[in-house]
């Protein structure tokens, strides 16, 4: 039995209620009654909400929506998503682990890959220590909600002093025949020393129906450990995503987040870096590809709160048709965190008259002995460019391709493992056509 919701406006809040009882979630249960109560007393953000103004989240969840999490795919079906040939797939289907349909064998000593079901009760020690410790139900009710009403996920933990050189691939797919809200919900532990390379793809198979996936992904990177973090946002017209991440960073750690977003009739990444211990390296890169009515949201934060530490963000767009894109990057360096190094950009590329693009770097810097910047651009193709390509001889659409993927290039240089800068760069070229 599964539950049903609809949505209504109480005192100009639109809220969710329920029609059923029967939730089969996992986990504390005073935690969801606390995560329920604050993601009523928020409401779902309209765009009266300075932090939502760009994001039409109220309209899209006016109606019912169905919890489903019907698992249907097929090995068939999943195989050209696995387009890293060399590498550990965990297939979430609506949220759930499916640990038939994902290769897990012969992991290295010291790494546990298993659904959050599990992790609650044979890794129940380490897992309580940091599940909902970092995502904060207050500050967004969009975490309360996936707090609340997460049914599964995956929990993922490399033991201290080891490197795991193979990736591990979280394929998120949805696969909805009806409307409906999913919770994904992830855990990652690097513990000291360790090393891993971690990516989410976020993919929709057969899906005839609206989806809503609401992902909350905790990571922790301890002392002297190595993250490299990948995203990639593909879902259909009819996939509507809202992705946080919250990362919390120790001693001498180095933490790299790169996020590619495709595609989605509506995306809405919020990340969030913590930095708190000395000599930290975080690294931030983003590329969003937007066309028809599509909008795409990325909202960063960067929280400088102790001394000797290094941050560098680079997210770059192109938009197009009559889409809406939206960079809001804030870098906090509190009192204590002197000798910061913190640098921020956002550059943009215009093809469309109707398309729009919202921009928004952000310092607060309470700390006086810091190296910090911030910067924004938004400008079309450059003419003397194409008109320099066309007179030795390339077409006006080829020479407007060879600049689209020269701009996007900075961003995908970034990505160190071969077979996954290749594939996005066939994405991408995919996408200029």
């Amino acid at each position: 039995m599964e539950t049903a919701i609809k949505t209504s406006t109480i005192k100009g809040k639109l809220i969710f209620e329920f029609e059923t009882s029967k939730l089969f979630l996992f986990g504390n249960t005073q935690l969801r009654d606390q995560a329920m109560e604050s993601f009523y007393k928020q409401g779902i953000p309209t765009r009266n909400h300075e932090e939502y103004k760009y994001t039409p989240i109220s309209s899209i969840l006016k109606g019912e929506f169905d919890f489903s999490t019907n698992k249907n795919c097929t090995d068939e079906q999943i195989e050209p998503l696995k387009f890293l040939k060399e590498a550990y797939n965990v297939i979430i289907e609506n949220g759930i682990f499916v640990e038939g349909l994902s290769n897990l064998e012969n992991l290295p000593k010291g790494v546990t890959i298993c659904s959050l079901v599990n992790a609650a009760t044979s890794n129940s020690a380490l897992f309580e220590k940091h599940y909902a410790q970092y995502a904060d139900i207050k500050t967004d009710p969009f975490i309360a909600l996936n707090t609340a009403m997460t049914k599964d996920g995956v929990f993922i933990h490399i033991a201290k002093n080891v490197i795991i050189e193979k990736p591990i691939h979280v394929i998120h797919i949805s696969t909805a025949s009806k409307s409906t809200i999913i919770h994904p919900r992830n855990l990652i532990v690097v513990d000291e020393n360790a090393q891993a390379k971690i990516i989410e793809s976020f993919e929709t198979v057969d899906s005839k129906a609206k989806t809503f996936s609401n992902a909350v992904t905790e990571i922790v990177v301890d002392k002297h450990a190595i993250l490299d973090h990948y995203k990639i946002q593909d879902e259909n017209e009819l996939g509507y995503l809202m992705n946080t991440t919250q990362v919390i960073q120790k001693k001498q750690s180095v933490f790299s987040t790169h996020t590619f977003t495709l595609s989605g009739a509506l995306v809405r990444n919020n990340l969030t870096l913590v930095l708190d211990d000395e000599h930290i390296e975080s690294h931030l890169n983003g590329l969003y590809i937007t066309a028809g009515n599509q909008v795409v949201d990325n909202h960063t934060v960067v929280d400088h709160r102790k001394p000797n530490c290094n941050s560098n963000e680079l997210y770059k767009g192109i938009i197009d048709g009559k889409s809406t894109a939206t960079f809001n990057g804030k870098i906090f360096v509190r009192k204590d965190a002197q000798k910061t190094n913190a640098f921020q950009s956002n550059k943009n590329i215009l093809l469309s008259e109707d398309g729009t693009i919202n921009t928004k770097p952000q310092l607060e810097i309470y700390a006086d002995d810091v190296k910090c910047s911030h910067g924004t651009s938004t400008g079309k193709l450059d003419q003397e460019k194409i008109f320099y390509l066309q007179a030795r001889g390339i077409g006006l659409t080829n020479a407007k391709k060879l600049l689209m993927h020269a701009f996007a290039s900075e961003v995908v240089n970034t990505v160190k493992i071969e077979a996954l800068c290749d594939y996005i760069e066939g994405k991408i070229a995919k996408t200029f056509e």
